[in-house]
């Protein structure tokens, strides 16, 4: 299991709508980077809302609904979407400034990095989050977020006393 921070800007979608809605599609990721992120968030993993703009704090908490999937009736399968379902308002939001001065939260992304739109977070970082917003930090299976690069594909051929035979078709090309 992984925790996320998703940015969004309060004016066009707020953490309050999501309630009301209850669950939404999440969209408009367009960075390289945070589309990386986003192909890496798993089916029940912890989500911070953050609202840019002029609010610039984390103001709730939620669960991803879906593994990552190409938005419906689109072609292009770079770009991906989860689901997200609202969890419950942070009991006190916690401000970019917090983020700023707090040894931990000063290494996030949402610090480094800051167009970044899906900012993973670590296991230390969410519970000093959570400490901030005077949330009680819950229990986890994994302390580091997942990697989101794919293993390589194992070369094509067939392994003959610890040496790659390759098909006749492919030595054929390589010369």
């Amino acid at each position: 299991m992984s925790d996320w921070i998703l940015k969004t800007e309060p004016t066009e979608y707020s953490f309050d709508q999501l309630r009301r809605e209850k669950r939404t599609v999440w969209d408009g990721v367009t960075n390289n980077l945070a589309l990386l992120h986003l192909r890496g968030m798993r089916k029940g993993d912890r989500v911070v809302f953050y609202h840019t703009g002029n609010e610039r704090r984390a103001v709730g908490t939620g669960r991803v609904a879906t593994d990552p999937h190409p938005p419906a009736g689109t072609v292009n399968s770079r770009v991906l979407v989860v689901d997200v379902e609202a969890g419950d308002p942070l009991p006190r939001p916690v401000p970019l400034e917090e983020f700023r001065t707090d040894p931990v939260l000063s290494q996030t992304d949402l610090i480094r990095i800051t167009r970044l739109s899906v900012v993973p977070l670590t296991a230390e970082q969410w519970d000093a989050l959570m400490e901030k917003a005077g949330a009680a930090p819950r229990a986890r299976r994994s302390s580091t977020p997942r990697t989101t690069l794919r293993p390589a594909a194992p070369p094509k051929g067939k392994r003959i006393g610890g040496r790659l035979r390759r098909p006749p078709a492919v030595r054929a090309k390589k010369r």
